[in-house]
Parts: C-alpha cells; sequence; structure tokens
C-alpha cells in the first residue's frame, strides 16, 4: 500500500488537500480517499452545486421567482452610493425593525435584524440555554437549531410526529406529556419544515400555556409563515418567553443574503443585545432591499402565493398517478411538498440522484430526520414554472429507474465520508478538458 499527499485544485478557486492510498490487488490497481476534513466535504458538496448556472433548485426552500424591480433597485441605489462603507447600526436599521413588528402585528414587540434566521437561532440557542437544559422539538425538524443547543451542553429531546397516526402534526398533549422540569425551551417549527403542517390557534394556545407551566421559552420559528393559509404566532398568547423567529430568505427570495429577524419583547431583546454575534450590524445592502420588499409586498407578494400553490398542484397531480407514492400533506402551508417513496420500495436517495443526472436538485429526507429519513424526498416549489413542469414530465421515469437502482460509487448526497470521496475521484478522473485544467496533482 502507498500512501500519497495530493493537492487538488477544484474550479476557480477551491483547493483541498486530501490523502489517497493506493491499493495493488493482481493486476488492477484502485485509489481511495483515505481522509478529508468534514467542513471540506460539506463547503465542496454546496460549492459543486453554486457553481452549477444550470442547476434548478427544487430542494432547499429557497425562492428562485424574479425579484421586485423596487427591492432590485434599492440594494442597486446602496451599492451605487456606496453606502456600505459604514456599519449598519448593531440591531437593524429602524425603518426595517418597524416594518417587521407591524408586518407580523406584534406592535408591542421589538425587533432585532440579524444575518439570516439562522443566525438569529444560534444566538437564542447560546443566551438562553446552559448545560443541563433541554430543548424538546418534533422529528421531522430542522436540525441545526438542535446542534446549537448541542453545542451548549443542552440535551435535545424529540416528539415523533412522523406518518398518519400522527397527522404529520405536534398535538399538544403529547407535548404536555413530554416535557419535564429540565425542558427549559420549546422549539417550533411552524408550519414544519419539513411536513408543511403548521399549527391550529388551539393548538398555539395550548402549547403557550404548556410553556408557561414550566416557565420556559418558546421558539416559535414561523420562516414559511408567509406562505400558510392561516398562521397564528404564539407570542399574541404568551408575550412574556415566546421568541419568533422569522426569516426573509423564503418569501423575499433573498437566500444568499442573509437576512432575518428575531422578534420578542424588550426585557428579552435587551438581553440578546448583550452579546450579539455581530454587534456591527447586518448587511447594510440587504436592509435596504428588505424594507422594500416589505413597502411593496402587496405588489408583487400574491403572485408569488399563487405560483408556489400552482406549482404544489402540479406536482400533487403528477404524483397521485405513480403507484407508491404518495404526497401526504396537502395542500402544504410551506413553499415545499414532501413525496413518500418508500411504499414504492425506492432510496430518496437515489431518486436524488437521478433528478440530478438531469440538473435537478431535491432534497433526501434524512436532511430532516435520521429516524424517517428513508421515507420521503422533499420538493421545494418556489421556482419557475418550467422548472416544475421539467420535474414532473421526469418523475414517472425515475421512479421506475429508482426501482432497480442502486447508490453506486459516485453518489453525492449531503457531505458522507464516502459519497464525497467517490465523487471526488470521478470528478479528478474525469476526461472532460476543464475538469482536467482545474486539477493539479502534486506527488510528495
Amino acid at each position: 500500500m502507498r500512501f500519497i499527499n495530493r493537492t487538488v485544485n477544484i474550479p476557480k478557486f477551491y483547493t483541498i488537500r486530501i490523502r489517497l492510498y493506493t491499493i495493488k490487488i493482481g493486476d488492477s490497481q484502485t485509489e481511495q480517499v483515505e481522509s478529508v476534513r468534514n467542513f471540506e466535504r460539506m463547503n465542496f458538496h454546496f460549492e459543486k452545486m453554486a457553481n452549477r448556472p444550470e442547476l434548478m433548485w427544487l430542494g432547499r426552500n429557497t425562492n428562485h421567482l424574479p425579484a421586485h424591480p423596487k427591492v432590485r433597485d434599492a440594494m442597486l441605489d446602496c451599492i451605487r452610493n456606496e453606502d456600505y462603507h459604514v456599519y449598519a447600526p448593531p440591531f437593524g436599521l429602524e425603518e426595517l425593525r418597524r416594518l417587521v413588528v407591524d408586518n407580523l402585528g406584534l406592535d408591542d414587540m421589538a425587533a432585532l435584524i440579524t444575518d439570516g434566521a439562522v443566525a438569529g437561532l444560534y444566538h437564542v440557542c447560546h443566551t438562553f440555554l446552559k448545560p443541563g437544559d433541554q430543548l424538546i422539538t418534533t422529528d421531522p425538524t430542522w436540525e441545526w437549531t438542535l446542534k446549537f443547543a448541542g453545542s451548549i451542553g443542552a440535551s435535545v429531546k424529540k416528539i415523533n410526529i412522523y406518518g398518519q397516526k400522527f397527522e404529520y402534526r405536534l398535538d399538544p398533549a403529547r407535548l404536555r406529556t413530554a416535557v419535564g422540569r429540565h425542558c427549559r425551551c420549546i422549539y417550533l417549527i411552524d408550519p414544519n419544515n419539513p411536513l408543511g403542517t403548521s399549527c391550529t390557534e388551539s393548538e398555539i394556545a395550548e402549547i403557550c400555556d404548556i410553556a408557561r407551566s414550566l416557565d420556559a421559552y418558546l421558539i416559535q420559528d414561523c420562516t414559511y409563515r408567509d406562505f400558510a393559509f392561516q398562521h397564528h404566532l404564539a407570542a399574541k398568547f404568551y408575550p412574556e418567553r415566546t421568541i419568533t423567529i422569522w426569516s426573509f430568505s423564503k418569501w423575499l427570495g433573498t437566500a444568499g443574503l442573509r437576512i432575518g429577524a428575531v422578534v420578542a419583547n424588550s426585557d428579552l431583546v435587551e438581553t440578546l443585545s448583550q452579546s450579539p454575534p455581530n454587534i456591527l450590524g447586518s448587511n447594510i445592502v440587504s436592509q435596504r432591499g428588505a424594507i422594500q420588499g416589505l413597502k411593496s409586498r402587496s405588489d408583487w407578494f400574491p403572485q408569488v402565493l399563487a405560483t408556489t400553490r400552482e406549482n404544489q398542484a402540479l406536482v400533487f397531480k403528477t404524483v397521485n398517478d405513480l403507484p407508491g407514492m404518495l404526497v401526504p400533506v396537502y395542500p402544504s402551508d410551506g413553499n415545499f411538498l414532501i413525496i413518500e417513496c418508500a411504499q414504492a420500495g425506492i432510496s430518496p436517495e437515489v431518486i436524488c440522484r437521478l433528478m440530478d443526472q438531469h440538473d435537478i436538485m431535491v432534497r433526501q429526507g434524512s436532511y430532516h430526520s435520521e429516524r424517517f429519513g428513508d421515507q420521503f424526498i422533499k420538493v421545494s416549489l418556489s421556482v419557475p414554472r418550467g422548472w416544475v413542469e421539467q420535474f414532473c414530465r421526469l418523475l414517472p421515469n425515475v421512479v421506475h429507474q429508482a426501482k432497480t437502482a442502486s447508490l453506486g460509487d459516485n453518489a453525492f448526497w449531503g457531505w458522507g465520508n464516502n459519497s464525497f470521496c467517490m465523487n471526488l475521484l470521478t470528478y479528478m478522473r474525469d476526461d472532460q478538458p476543464a475538469n482536467k485544467r482545474n486539477c493539479r496533482w502534486i506527488l510528495n
């Protein structure tokens, strides 16, 4: 066995250091990647997607519909005037803070503008949780908030809401049974990502009563509330300790600009203001665009919502004609649908791989749930109609292929060791001249 250290230049500007070992068996010789840092695997995966202009993004819930001209012009004016030389106010432009609470109808609350909703979640977890505390949430959920809690030393408890038995939603009675004296925080994604269900007003009221009985914080992550048929804010029932998380990424379509908001009563926001991860203010260009987005929202968002729901209907109709495939939550209160494939005997990862061959990215269920990830894929639908039509045209054949397909050596779903390594080696061995130009091999 011979070990080789190589530096590989991935397209344009990404460099990664890998260690390979060569194994000779008879007359054949194979190379395997021994170890790559996890952050490199992760970043390479997303960089690869970002450098594919032809990719149709139907997996990350991002909004790819055209931005309103007023939103674009506000950001361009900010750049032309070179307003970005100065730091923004530490907690957001005052006009934007006011517009956020007005839009949510939480006029007696205060808003803190963050670098996307995820930065707000990180900040809330690191401010209000401590070692030994417990955060309780659902399964499926958005896993990164749980990682934030775990990094502090808090434990995480999940309540299973997946399947027809639970109607894909959280029953407050089950929450009441599950909580204990160590429960410091209830994390409620509402509407749920990835399921697309949302709580009724009476359910929200009962969840608030449970949180109040524990003196616990209630984090209501309502990133997808703008796509819901009805949505109810917990802060109106439990203003003392409800923390509302809201994102601009999905409804405004500014995922890459990183802007979100944390809304709570002034005492909680005062506490959050003591040690924010970004005391120098969020991106001022993004904030100018967000202000115009909120001011002009009634002019353009109804069409975004209509397109999203029309796309849902097209996918629902297509899936209904495929034996063993099912859309269990329809219509969805998010800008996405889940499609169950387990009854058809199909792996979600195989569907993802086959769709990727046609430049369509969909999300495998394991991103949201280790326990139920083999049951479904997620398809996000605030996208051009043509992308959804292409997905629907391909789906019957993809399902047929998936029933006999296997992942193979060059699968690349997430950033697991084998998937990254095999895909990287496939890339480096590719006969395309562009790939050869971008790979520089250095043998030590």
